[in-house]
This record gives C-alpha cells, structure tokens and sequence, in this order.
C-alpha cells in the first residue's frame, strides 16, 4: 500500500495562532489550519465588531469539529505582542504562527504624520516582533515549529501612497530571512508569503474602480481571493513544507512577474 502524501499535511496536536483572523485572509487560513486538525487560536483587534466576527470563526471551526479560542489584542497598544503570546500560551504552547494582522493608511509621503506613522509600525512590526521573541524560542526548543509572515507585492513593489506600509512589510521579510537562518537548525521554518491583489474589504473600493485594468496586468487573468491562500499556507505550516524555509512565496497569478 502507498503511503499517503496528504498525512504530511496534518497539523493534529499542533496549535496555531493567527493575528488577524476574524475575516478575509487570515480566517481563510484559520479554518485551513483547522481543516487538518490544528487547535486555533484566532486573533482579533479587540472590538466589538472584531470580537464577534472572531467568535464566529470559532464557531465555524467547533461546529466542524475543532478546537478554536479568540484572543482580543489591540496591536496598537504597548506590549501587546507579548500580552497575546502569554494569553495563547497558557492555553496551549504555540507551535505556528502566522502574522497576518497589519493595517495600511494610504497618503502621499510628504503628509506623513508621526501619529500615523507609528500607529502603522506598531501594528505592523512592534508587535509581531514580540510575537516572534516570545513565541519563536520555544519552538526550537520543542525542535518543531512554522512561522508564517503575511507579507505582499508591496514589499519590492511599493505604491506611491503607502510608503509606510509597504517599508513595513519589506522589513517583515528581511525579518523572515533573518529568523530561518537563526532558527531553522532546531526544526523551525520561517517564511514569508506575499499575496497580490487579493479582493478583500481593505480594498474593494478601490478595486471597483481599478480592478477591471488590474485584470490585465495579471497573467492569470482574475483578482484573487482569501482562499487562494489556503494552500500555500497548509503547505508551510506543516511537515509537507518541512524543507522550505527562509522562503517569499508570491501567490499572486503570476503579476510578479508580469
């Protein structure tokens, strides 16, 4: 008998925490990581809108028969990354992480505020530092574990408008080469996955507008959607991407390279 190829993608007995998994993309990987029997931990910013969005996730997964908790954290507060990484912890140890929470708030670069700025630096990298400084170590020493950045075409491809948000996510990715390379001898992989133009609420408005000549750009023909990232996500969050690290993984139709 053959052995099966799919029993490398289990995540039975493994935790995963996602930051910002109440909807679009980091819920599409939620349920996921869910689907192959991880126990989720599904972060939210802490509002009544998040807190309910992120209470129905884990409903979605209960009802299918995981194991699913929300956690509430507003990234912008001072140390927040190392009050989520405690609060998950003494639930479960965490063996994957995947950074998904970022905000982006688009202006030309010379009306920068100081108050913006740093509002989109401590969502986008003060927090998931400490994420990645609590949680990270443990793993190696448990000799398994996945870190999964969320990152996007903006790192190498960055819009005029959003000059902070895309430094952030270039940055993010840096980060990602520098972690695999200090962790990856103790079982842990870090790697770094860029979507492309994914129609998400974020960016609806403006993809009514400008999605049509998007389209054109792209070789595979369409905008993407959360679930396209499901799979990739799957892939290097589990024993079937084992040998993948220090990885930037575009799931974008091809507009890389277009």
């Amino acid at each position: 008998m053959l052995p099966n190829a799919l029993d490398r993608f289990s995540l039975k007995n493994r935790t995963a925490l996602v930051t910002g998994a109440r909807r679009e993309i980091g819920r599409a990987i939620a349920l996921a990581l869910a689907s192959v029997g991880a126990r989720l931990a599904i972060h939210h910013a802490d509002t009544a809108e998040e807190r309910a969005d992120a209470d129905a996730v884990v409903h979605e997964i209960e009802q299918g028969g995981g194991e699913a908790r929300s956690f509430g954290q507003d990234f912008a507060l001072a140390d927040a990354g190392r009050s989520l990484a405690a609060a998950v912890s003494a639930w479960a140890p965490v063996d994957i992480l995947v950074l998904n929470a970022s905000i982006e708030l688009p202006e030309t670069y010379h009306t920068i505020t100081t108050e913006r700025f740093d509002k989109q630096i401590a969502v986008n990298l003060r927090s998931p530092l400490e994420l990645l400084q609590d949680l990270v170590p443990p793993m190696g020493a448990r000799g398994w574990g996945r870190v999964v950045t969320i990152g996007s075409v903006q790192q190498v491809r960055p819009h005029p408008q959003m000059m902070v948000y895309a430094g952030t996510k270039a940055a993010q990715l840096n980060w990602a080469w520098n972690l695999a390379r200090q962790f990856g001898g103790q079982g842990v992989t870090v790697n770094n996955l860029a979507p492309g133009a994914i129609l998400t609420a974020r960016n609806r408005t403006q993809m009514a507008t400008e999605g049509e000549a998007l389209k054109q750009r792209i070789p595979a023909g369409r905008l993407g959607q959360p679930d396209d990232l499901a799979g990739a996500a799957l892939l290097l969050c589990s024993d079937a991407g084992a040998y993948i690290n220090g990885v930037n993984l575009y799931v974008d139709g091809g507009r890389s390279i277009a």
